[in-house]
């Protein structure tokens, strides 16, 4: 089973200069996870000092589209 948290250590030990926000970025990129698993991620692995509060819904949104496969993306568009 693929794993959010897996793909995010994995990157943050080869990145270390990265912040934990682009490394989670990194971690979804094109996987196809839901947007269940990408909030309760979110959470628990991205620092808060990494995003501003009032923007966390928009990066929110747009690491749901991030996560979105290429053929699904080619499907809407």
């Amino acid at each position: 089973m693929k794993s959010i948290e897996r793909r995010f250590n994995l990157l943050k030990g080869k990145n270390p200069y990265w912040s934990t926000l682009i490394c989670f970025s990194e971690a979804i990129y094109n996987q196809g996870f839901g947007e269940q698993a990408i909030h309760r991620w979110f959470k628990k692995l991205v620092d808060k000092d990494d995003y501003a509060p009032e923007d966390k819904r928009a990066i929110l949104s747009f690491l749901k589209n991030l996560s979105k496969k290429a053929e699904d993306n080619q499907k809407s568009g």
